[in-house]
């Protein structure tokens, strides 16, 4: 592929991996960014556009000769009528063949979530699509709840005893430089979780053993988990779909295991245990 492989979501924890990947292996890679500054913040030095989803004055430069888009929808953005689909109308009219768009695991079966609103925007167009159905990031713990793991020795989530199989973001993102560089890969779904499913005391009892100090599972009821997401300046919209998310996983969505990660990449995911071996010096105070 020739033309050039627009990447948004650049220096967040999955486009910053998808931006990485795709430079390293010579493919012609540009990173939408929110603005010159975010652009210091990138992985490796590649041509960058300022993209922003309301702003269709931003929508020429960054899709300027784009053949393949990795889409991620930014968290803000609650509604995805008003606020995605004229960039996606953009993309395709403007040439783009392939989007790849990463979704959430179970987004086909809750339909609630924006992302499942993203995937009928763009199932409705006649470009090649591929939706990453990600399980819950093994991230999370080292940037959502970095501070709260680090300063008060705990992960504060209001999932119960429900399990998750975590994903390693750096497996998603090779599974997304596949599907944006390998033939045979557009109009198809992967489900992409690790092979093992944890509840968050167990994850707790592996950062306590890894870190060398007691990390407890708060468990605070869904009242609570908000209430501090609004204290701490998080938008309402914001909190709603993250409240939703961990009520569903409390209730076992987030526990299914598939094989689709290892199946594409041929080798088994990241373990968990392994991400928070190489994180631990993220958490010591």
């Amino acid at each position: 592929m020739n033309k050039v492989i627009l990447v948004t979501g650049a220096t967040g924890n999955v486009g910053s991996e998808v931006v990485t990947l795709l430079h390293n292996n010579g493919a012609p890679v540009r990173a939408a960014v929110t603005s010159a500054r975010s652009a210091e913040r990138l992985p490796v030095p590649v041509p960058w556009a300022i993209l922003d989803y309301t702003n269709p004055n931003t929508y020429a430069a960054a899709f300027a000769d784009v053949g393949a888009l990795f889409l991620m929808r930014p968290p803000h953005i609650a509604n995805v009528e008003r606020d995605m689909k004229p960039l996606i109308e953009y993309a395709v009219a403007s040439g783009v063949e392939r989007i790849v768009f990463l979704s959430l695991l179970g987004a086909d079966k809750n339909r609630v979530v924006p992302h499942a609103k993203v995937e009928t925007l763009l199932q409705e167009t006649h470009v090649a699509v591929t939706l990453l159905r990600a399980g819950f990031f093994m991230q999370n713990l080292s940037t959502t709840h970095r501070k709260e793991i680090r300063n008060e020795d705990a992960i504060f989530v209001p999932a119960g005893m429900g399990k998750t199989a975590f994903i390693d973001v750096r497996d998603i993102a090779a599974v997304a430089v596949k599907a944006l560089t390998e033939a045979g890969r557009g109009v198809k779904s992967y489900e992409l979780t690790g092979n093992v499913a944890y509840d968050y005391a167990e994850v707790a009892a592996m950062m306590t053993e890894v870190l060398g100090r007691p990390i407890r599972y708060a468990d605070p009821s869904l009242p609570r988990f908000a209430w501090r997401m609004w204290r701490n300046g998080q938008p309402l919209a914001y909190t709603a779909v993250v409240s939703a998310i961990y009520t569903t996983t409390r209730f076992g969505a987030a526990s299914t295991i598939t094989t689709d990660t290892g199946d594409v990449l041929e080798r088994k995911p990241i373990s968990l245990h392994q991400f928070i071996d190489e994180s631990a010096a993220i958490w010591q105070r």
